[in-house]
């Protein structure tokens, strides 16, 4: 049957009148979702019983699976503290000394803990102090309470907030009220097992503070160098890009199914891609100091937090703890794959990162290819003046 010509601008009419519509249904159910937004937390006083779960759940991961990711990890007895934006908690450490210390700054924050009234954690007594102020929080980083090493990172439930509270900030005014907040924060957090490995990337912080104070200072002091870095430079950036890329294959065949020798190649390549970026651009030692402090903390810590994911998805009789089964958030760690892809596809996003954030994803590629190259690098890793980029020329014979 042929269609004349205003059959046809009356089919186009209907279709567009029904895109028009599905466009204006969506635009009105975020405006009204997002208006139905927390902005607070649900009881700051005191953390939830998923809080706990996810908290304990972590711990208990670390404990079990920790020396898969890296020893001595699992035995170490690192407390953790979890902060809203009312107050801090700490887990795991009975009759604590007074507040905290953040570090490497050395610098006393905080006050007397008090067992939090009428609540427990996992039949343990926990603590809690009122926060004193805007910014007077915990970092998501490690901290030292007393002379033990504790890693610190926001709630759940806060790190969400929070971030849509960054968003709308950030956010142009015909925009904010339609953005799609929770699919995009939710993406960010990747659910309760996304923020169990947050929880172990700033546990294990806490692991490198004990294992090397003195490096891990050094490395988060390296960020002065930051406001020097040629970020804006487009010619470098076209070289990272290259970089970025032979890192982002040679993870991938790494902890995939490439073999020993395509993933050495791709190694080799990336050191002389690398080493040739600093040559051009003349790069002063500190400037290459920088990265290499930065993937050495940040990698790493990046690493750990993918690999007890991946260890928890691989292990076939690891079994969570049956609190944190009852949270409908909790995919019992079934998305590491999925996690993994969009990891990968995130490296070439990085070349216009303006910030540290590109050393995150370089240093875990070349602790993934290290897993592959170098058995046993981890004992070394932590020691004073080795890099991991000059573990990889080792391993490849650069």
């Amino acid at each position: 049957m042929k269609i004349k010509p205003r059959g046809i601008l009356k089919i186009l009419a209907i279709c567009l009148g029904a895109f028009v519509l599905v466009c204006l249904l969506a635009v009105a159910f975020l405006a009204v979702s997002n208006r139905n937004l927390p902005v607070a937390s649900a009881n700051p006083e005191r953390l939830g019983d998923n809080e706990k779960a996810l908290l304990y759940e972590a711990l208990y991961l670390k404990r079990t699976l920790g020396d898969a990711v890296w020893p001595g990890w699992a035995r170490a007895d690192i407390p953790m503290i979890a902060f809203n934006e009312k107050y801090a908690f700490l887990v795991n450490y009975p009759n604590p000394p007074p507040g905290w210390v953040k570090v490497p700054q050395n610098l006393q924050s905080g006050a007397e803990w008090e067992p939090v009234p009428g609540d427990d954690f996992f039949g343990e007594v926990y603590y809690r102090q009122r926060l004193a102020g805007e910014g007077q929080s915990p970092q998501n980083f490690a901290a030292l309470v007393g002379d033990r090493w504790v890693g610190s990172m926001t709630t759940k439930e806060w790190s969400i907030i929070g971030l849509v509270n960054q968003l709308k900030e950030d956010m142009p005014g015909p925009v904010k009220g339609v953005f799609p907040y929770r699919l995009f924060v939710g993406r960010m957090i990747r659910g309760s097992d996304g923020y169990i490995s947050l929880v172990m990337h700033e546990n294990f912080h806490a692991f490198t503070g004990m294992s090397a104070p003195a490096r891990l200072a050094g490395a988060e002091n390296a960020n002065a160098y930051s406001n020097s870095y040629p970020w804006d430079d487009q010619s470098l950036q076209e070289s990272w890009k290259s970089e970025l890329d032979l890192l982002a294959q040679g993870a991938k065949a790494a902890w995939g199914d490439g073999s020993d020798a395509e993933v050495k190649d791709l190694a080799r390549r990336f050191l002389a891609q690398r080493d040739g970026r600093r040559t051009t651009f003349k790069l002063t030692p500190g400037l290459a100091e920088f990265e290499k402090q930065r993937e050495w903390l940040e990698g790493l810590a990046r690493y750990v937090e993918l690999d007890i994911w991946r260890q928890a998805y691989l292990t076939s009789g690891y079994d969570p703890i049956p609190a944190v089964l009852e949270d409908p958030d909790f995919k019992n760690y079934a998305g590491f794959e999925s996690r993994w892809k969009d990891e990968i596809n995130q490296f070439k996003y990085m070349v216009d990162d303006e910030g540290d954030g590109r050393f995150y994803y370089t240093g875990m590629a070349q602790a993934v290819m290290l897993d592959r190259l170098l058995p046993g690098w981890k004992e070394r890793a932590l020691q004073e003046g080795v890099w991991l980029e000059d573990l990889l020329r080792e391993a490849t014979g650069n």
